[in-house]
């Protein structure tokens, strides 16, 4: 039983669901994201957009592969999404980007069809190949092989679905947008300031400006975002 469900008690505490009544979840495949950083596209479905109230149902619309994740069709109900995911179901013209909010809860902020096709990717390390060619490694464990490498670790590609080619390279420099994917002030975006790197084995950490507010973490947890992540913020403020 638990390596296929996983005790409700015991789900990450991001997960928008009742925690009594029913002893046991579907458990995610995961892979792309850990337990921790994921949902399932079955809570998804069933919690958040409330497009069916039993698994059986969920398990009837992705087998009609209506639902896709970062543009390709979905036919397991425990595939793990996690932030910055794109999930579309084309056929009633529904796309939501994946994000965790204040109360680092899994949200789905809204967007459109042109907007879905293209995915915010974290560069976490890099892979030197034959040929001077160079392998980015994504946060989800995607990668890329570049001919010519002007990323760094921490940096942003947006990558365009259908073309699996990048489209804009956001960088990890003062006054970017940083959303924030972790720690006490998770779900927050603000202006990055400064990067504080450490001379001894501690963690680099970085210096936000959130509204009024300065705010300072771990620099793990930025994540360079555009101009879309932050008039979303603001709409949902709105």
């Amino acid at each position: 039983m638990s390596q296929n469900h996983l005790s409700r008690l015991a789900a990450p505490k991001s997960w928008p669901i009742k925690r009594k009544g029913i002893k046991w979840i579907a458990r995610p495949r995961t892979g792309s994201h850990s337990l921790d950083n994921c949902i399932t596209i079955n809570v998804i479905l069933k919690n958040i957009l409330k497009h069916a109230n039993t698994t059986r149902e969920v398990k009837n619309i992705l087998h009609d592969s209506k639902v896709l994740v970062n543009n390709t069709p979905i036919m397991d109900h425990k595939f793990a999404v996690g932030i910055m995911d794109i999930v579309s179901i084309p056929t009633i013209d529904q796309y939501y980007l994946v994000l965790l909010n204040k109360k680092n809860k899994f949200i789905l902020r809204k967007i459109n069809q042109k907007e879905s096709l293209l995915k915010l990717m974290k560069i976490v390390n890099k892979t030197p190949l034959e040929n001077k060619k160079i392998q980015i490694n994504f946060y989800d464990g995607r990668n890329k092989i570049v001919d010519k490498d002007g990323y760094k670790v921490g940096d942003t590609l947006v990558m365009d679905l259908q073309k699996n080619e990048v489209k804009y390279h956001l960088k990890l420099e003062k006054s970017a947008s940083i959303y924030l994917a972790g720690g006490k002030h998770v779900g927050i975006i603000g202006t990055l300031d400064q990067i504080k790197s450490s001379k001894d084995n501690t963690p680099n950490k970085i210096i936000l400006k959130h509204e009024d507010k300065t705010i300072e973490t771990l620099k793990k947890y930025a994540f360079v975002v555009n101009d879309l992540i932050k008039e979303n913020e603001r709409n949902e403020r709105n």
